[in-house]
């Protein structure tokens, strides 16, 4: 709804934006399926509006896909995840095309990096899903 909202504007829940990560990748190096893959393995897709004890639409499931071929092949993924035993609960991530991105403000650039030894945030709802990824997915790290 609103073009290049602030953080704290997003935190209030009337923008109508989510807080998300764009990711820049290598076809080369990593398939946009693996990704998704990723995604669905490390962040828990079940619960409406809400990542941790964060709640309201801003907080949402969603990935936002640059063409038709991601569309497909996210749609794919998330049917194959939610057909699988991986979650209880049924899959509630919208697939949606990409609207009106902005990048967050400097001090969340590279958040979980800078502040994962003193934020309570980084430590209860981020670093699991770090410790998630490393344990599914070592061969994908470089050193």
């Amino acid at each position: 709804k609103l073009k290049n909202p602030t953080y704290k504007m997003v935190c209030e829940g009337n923008t109508g934006s989510v807080e998300v990560a764009q990711i820049v990748f290598d076809p080369s190096i990593i398939t946009y399926e693996k990704l998704v893959d990723i995604l669905f393995h490390v962040h828990d897709p079940t619960t409406l509006n809400q990542q941790g004890g964060d709640h309201g639409t801003q907080y949402r499931s969603v990935i936002f896909y640059h063409n038709d071929e991601q569309k497909a092949i996210a749609s794919e993924v998330l049917k194959r995840i939610d057909a699988s035993d991986l979650w209880s609960n049924p899959v509630v991530t919208a697939i949606e095309p990409i609207r009106n991105y902005s990048t967050a403000e400097q001090y969340h650039q590279n958040y979980y990096n800078l502040n994962k030894e003193t934020n309570g945030y980084c430590n209860a709802v981020i670093g699991p899903k770090v410790v998630k990824f490393h344990l599914k997915y070592k061969d994908l790290i470089k050193e």
